[in-house]
């Protein structure tokens, strides 16, 4: 018997090992697969489409894939949610500069997501995983916001929401709360399947496993609902008549720039249309006007000729003009929001302070510039960073102003309602992002943030698209893109708080230390019962 046993032994040993049949290849690669197409699921749910309620079922699969796994295929199918996510989102990036930064930032981006699948695996073991696991994406959002290079937090999930239910949620707790709840509804919506589907347990297990999965569900909706009378576009503080220019630009691309008389004349002319409206009685005058972000790159306290033009302007409009210019200042550059007077000229102005990273600054100039000197031709010097908040007083009325990329970041659109904003300015320039999403993914945050701080945001853009939008988050004007425009509109000025606007980084803060718990807790359960 021992002889025989011995003999089998060996043959087995020599017998080679049988290959995996096809079917099996596919079932080892259906986890990666759906990564990737969760990942592509969350971009369709983005503007400019209108398809917000995809998110959640992004997130179901998100949860089914990551359940369970070990840290190491964690972070590879994180890191393909990822892509899947970003790639698309993120192409407009490369519209003019070719491939090779937009698949860079794509690929460091990336890294937070699968940094992300790994807390979300860490934790999807414990008792109502959910809310642990949805405090983990928040946090990973908290970080991409803020490193590298003072953050990049496009892609936020609360970005993709401006028309669901869950909006009213902004000004609760801000882009935090509102992209927890969307999460936390999309795990909760895989682990009701999940629960619904597992016979191992007891009838007594699954129904109180059902019931905690289902208020993961039900609580962020109902929520959402409690939320709606923090939604108002009353007017507080009366109303002033507004008034958008979008003059366009001699040609899409970046080297618009090398026109910037043109701009500047466009909108110059634009402005003197509607003035011509205005004196025709067609339509009302504006108490003020608001030119977009670079309408005269052409700095106006260098070149008397640009202040001329603004001046003719402004006097035919007889209101005052925001200036959204490019300033030589101490050999320093800025962009600036210059408020343009019809009687005084230039009398107050604002410096953005968050400067874009490889638009308007670049980091790692010298190993950049090993790269592609190309990219460092673009950006031949670095813009400067303001330090104030934007507020204009214009008459009265005050105005804050966020240009462009800072919309992106809370803290830079909160601090003008804390500083006394009765109304939210966003002039921007997105000539150079051609016809891409770029230009709709921006204005669904504009809408975010009149939510968020119940405030009117116009959004004033060269080339569009430029917009009126209450403080419900309803766009009422719009314009079409590459065309010269004017928008007019009586709107409601408000000066009282929402709970985001007082909360201010708080929910965020509490956010990431329940993520932080819930990971501890599930380290600290592994080594507890790996002891064992």
């Amino acid at each position: 018997m021992t002889v025989t046993a011995t003999s089998v032994d060996r043959q087995d040993q020599l017998e080679p090992p049988t290959a995996p049949s096809p079917g099996a290849r596919l079932l080892r690669l259906l986890p990666a697969a759906a990564a990737a197409l969760s990942g592509v699921l969350l971009y369709v749910s983005f503007p400019p489409r209108t398809l917000w309620w995809l998110a959640l079922p992004a997130f179901a699969l998100f949860g089914w894939v990551l359940r369970g796994r070990g840290w190491k295929a964690a972070l590879g199918l994180g890191y393909l949610f990822g892509l899947g996510f970003l790639l698309p989102l993120l192409v407009w990036t490369g519209v003019e500069v070719g491939p090779g930064p937009w698949l860079a930032l794509v690929a460091i981006e990336a890294l937070f997501v699968a940094l992300v699948g790994v807390g979300v695996a860490t934790v999807s073991k414990l008792p109502a995983w959910p809310v642990w696991a949805a405090a983990v994406w928040i946090a990973g959002e908290a970080a991409r916001a803020r490193v590298p290079f003072r953050g990049f937090p496009w892609g936020k999930i609360a970005f993709g929401q401006a028309d669901g239910v869950f909006l009213p949620l902004a000004a609760v707790g801000g882009t935090p709360v509102l992209g927890f709840a969307v999460v936390l509804c999309g795990f909760g919506l895989y682990e009701v399947v999940r629960v619904g589907l597992d016979r191992r347990h007891t009838r007594e297990i699954r129904r109180s496993a059902a019931a905690l999965a289902l208020l993961g569900v039900a609580v962020p909706v109902v929520a959402a609902v409690a939320a709606r009378p923090l939604v108002s576009d009353e007017a507080e503080d009366g109303t002033v008549t507004v008034a958008a220019i979008q003059g366009n630009v001699p040609r899409l691309g970046l080297d618009f720039n090398s026109q910037r008389r043109a701009v500047l004349d466009y909108h110059a002319r634009e402005t003197e249309r509607l003035a011509a409206e205005v004196e025709a009685g067609k339509v009302p005058r504006p108490d003020f006007v608001l030119w977009p972000e670079n309408s005269s790159d052409i700095d106006p306290f260098a070149n008397p000729d640009a202040a001329v033009v603004i001046d003719q302007a402004a006097e035919a409009i007889k209101a005052p003009i925001s200036v959204g210019g490019v300033v030589e200042r101490d050999g320093r550059l800025y962009n600036e929001q210059i408020l343009w007077d019809p009687t005084k000229g230039p009398t107050q102005t604002y410096d953005k302070r968050q400067v874009q990273p490889f638009g308007e600054y670049l980091p790692l100039r010298s190993f950049i510039g090993a790269i592609n000197e190309n990219w460092t031709s673009m950006v031949h010097q670095d813009f400067s960073r303001g330090t104030e908040p934007g507020v204009f007083d214009i008459d009265g009325t005050e105005v804050g102003l966020a240009t462009c990329y800072e919309a992106a970041f809370d803290w830079a659109v909160r601090d003008t309602v804390t500083h006394g904003a009765q109304l939210i300015s966003v002039p921007s320039n997105n000539a150079t992002f051609d016809r891409s999403e770029m230009t709709y993914q921006q204005l669904a945050m504009s809408r975010v943030r009149a939510v968020e701080h119940s405030r009117t945001v116009t959004v004033p853009v060269t080339s569009g698209v430029s917009a009126i939008i209450m403080p419900d988050g309803r766009i009422t004007r719009r314009t079409g893109m590459f065309v010269a425009d004017s928008l007019v509109q009586e709107v409601p000025l408000r000066s009282s708080e929402t709970p985001a606007t007082r909360l201010g980084i708080l929910p965020e803060i509490a956010l990431v230390l329940v993520a932080a718990g819930g990971v501890g807790w599930a380290i600290g359960a592994g080594m507890r019962a790996r002891r064992v």
